[in-house]
């Protein structure tokens, strides 16, 4: 895969990446191959590396609220192309491939009783027509027979973007910024988000779940950021 390629592909039959036929694929077989899969030994909880597939640091100094992460892929080249053209560019057809990426990476996983995609602020959903998250989890729920629950969670605060805040201004931007309205009482959630970058706003929204009566929250997320070298 490379950049000429990667701008110059076609979709429908055609590899969303190279542009060769796929058949039914969005990702032909060589370019699936050549994907960054986020398989190292990782922390259960965060899904950051650690040596031998233990809880790392962080997670033992403060637990976040999630229970356990599962990333499909690493935040890396192409999924750092394909993801902003899809969230910033209106570009759905990029959809169906990154749901199929992280359906295959949870499919043995313990089925959930819902899945909820994170929520975006109303104001956000009219300024880009839809919630990217939103059409991801509807891929996945279709493809696992799973559940969906796209409106058991509310972003009540319109917080700004997190890119470019550090560790502690990403929590507190997000602090109270959902609300949950539909019944979790004892139920196990995936919540189903494109990155995972810090996580605090995915640690934020399983905290408003917990206090909601949620069980089990887990994180689905399509990508996950990994330190430099990793």
């Amino acid at each position: 895969m490379n950049i000429r390629s990667f701008f110059n592909r076609t979709v429908g039959q055609h590899c969303l990446l190279c542009g060769t036929p796929s058949g039914a694929q969005s990702v032909c077989r060589a370019c699936h191959a050549e994907l960054p899969w986020h398989r190292q030994p990782q922390c259960p909880q965060c899904a950051l590396p650690t040596p031998a597939g233990e809880v790392c640091g962080a997670c033992l100094r403060h637990p976040p609220a999630f229970d356990r992460t599962h990333s499909a892929l690493a935040y890396a080249f192409p999924l750092d192309r394909l993801i902003p053209r899809l969230k910033y560019h209106g570009q759905l057809s990029i959809v169906p491939a990154l749901a199929s990426h992280l359906s295959e990476a949870v499919v043995a996983q313990p089925r959930p009783d819902w899945l909820i995609p994170m929520p975006l602020h109303p104001s956000r959903i009219r300024e880009r027509g839809f919630n990217h998250a939103t059409e991801i989890a509807r891929v996945v729920a279709r493809q696992l027979d799973l559940p969906l629950g796209a409106t058991h969670c509310q972003r009540i605060r319109d917080t700004p973007p997190q890119m470019g805040l550090k560790h502690d201004a990403r929590r507190r931007n997000v602090r109270g910024a959902f609300a949950c309205e539909g019944d979790v009482a004892g139920a196990n959630i995936a919540l189903i988000d494109d990155v995972m970058t810090t996580g605090t706003s995915l640690d934020e929204l399983a905290a408003t779940l917990k206090r909601a009566g949620a069980r089990e929250v887990s994180c689905w997320v399509v990508a996950r950021t990994l330190p430099p070298g990793d």
